[in-house]
């Protein structure tokens, strides 16, 4: 896992984590990459310092520790992480299909229930335009991010 500092075309600054450096890029390309504030999808990678820390003589004879993911680091952060678990406990991933079952619930022709998933950015501004309610997620969802 890699942690960039962020900043998007109108300034805000966060941070997010990412698989790999491969796949941040692959994500900005895509467009898939959000302002954690905003939402905007121009994202660009800010100058950041490598974080170096000196090991005891002791804990560098240990065995190496299993990394772990910092805390929420300010008000950003914890509300990204509330809604992550709003979203696992209410929500239903419907992966490319978003855009059908979202009209199906909007029509009545299926059960009323919270959905995420994916949607080609033509296909949100369709449902968008027909009075469905949608709004992209500043982050991909857990059943989506490998």
């Amino acid at each position: 896992m890699i942690r960039y500092s962020l900043t998007c075309s109108q300034g805000h600054s966060f941070e997010s984590w990412f698989k790999s450096a491969e796949a941040f890029e692959a994500l900005e390309t895509r467009g898939l990459v959000a302002c954690a504030i905003c939402g905007g999808s121009d994202v660009k990678k800010a100058l950041m310092a490598p974080r170096v820390s000196k090991a005891t003589p002791k804990e560098a004879a240990a065995e190496p520790a299993t990394p772990k993911l910092s805390e929420p680091a300010n008000k950003v952060e914890k509300a990204l992480q509330a809604l992550r678990k709003h979203l696992d406990e209410n929500s239903t991933y419907v992966g490319g299909n978003f855009a059908k079952e979202a009209r199906a619930i909007h029509l009545g022709d299926a059960p009323e229930q919270m959905i995420h998933g994916e949607a080609k950015p033509e296909e949100a501004q369709q449902l968008l335009e027909d009075g469905i309610a949608v709004a992209p997620l500043p982050f991909l969802p857990k059943n989506r991010s490998t």
